[in-house]
């Protein structure tokens, strides 16, 4: 049995089609899954982020309390402190907590411009020990802070390039924030005796 001339006509079509619909599928999984696993990788680093960023939070009250017996007339710091530290704990989004955890990056800095002032503190070894968890604290947290902006600059990049770019907008990828470091953090602290 022969196929008409028409049947031909709508097997090489349909033929077409398909191709045609597998390029457009594999053109759009590729970025897609591309797009998704630099998302990922930015929501993991972020999370580790977060985790430093909590440990410091804890850390924080243990060092201030040290502190705040030798330096007693420094409550209005103390307040601040705490109300900041209160900020980060009840931040909801990635760019409020990068805002106070900025701030409260510049009010630690102060505590410790304080500290130099009292000898007798600099030994107490209660003091040590906080400001020993509270540095190794803020070196894994610079650590995690600069692989996340690594993953944020991937998936930003990602979803600026064509063609990238056309299936982050069908698919809702946006670009993300990086972690910038406050303008007290350029500047180094002033001690004086």
């Amino acid at each position: 049995m022969a196929l008409s001339r028409g049947a031909i006509i709508g097997i090489g079509l349909l033929v077409v089609l398909i191709f045609l619909i597998i390029v457009v599928a594999v053109a759009i999984i590729g970025p897609y899954n591309r797009l998704t696993r630099l998302d990922v990788e930015t929501q993991r680093t972020w999370a580790e982020v977060n985790n430093h960023l909590l440990r410091r939070s804890d850390l924080i009250p243990n060092l201030v309390e040290t502190v705040r017996g030798y330096a007693a007339h420094e409550r209005e710091l103390f307040e601040h402190i705490a109300d900041a530290r209160a900020r980060l704990a009840g931040a909801q989004s990635i760019p409020e907590k990068i805002n106070a955890s900025n701030e409260l990056s510049g009010l630690l800095s102060r505590l410790l411009v304080i500290v130099e002032n009292y000898p007798q503190l600099k030994a107490n070894e209660n003091f040590l020990k906080f400001q020993d968890e509270l540095a190794g604290t803020e070196n894994r947290l610079a650590v995690a802070r600069t692989r996340y902006n690594d993953a944020v600059g991937n998936l930003n990049k990602r979803i600026r390039a064509f063609p990238d770019n056309l299936i982050a907008g069908m698919f809702g990828f946006s670009p993300r924030e990086f972690f910038e470091p406050p303008e007290t953090a350029k500047q180094a602290p002033e001690v004086k005796f």
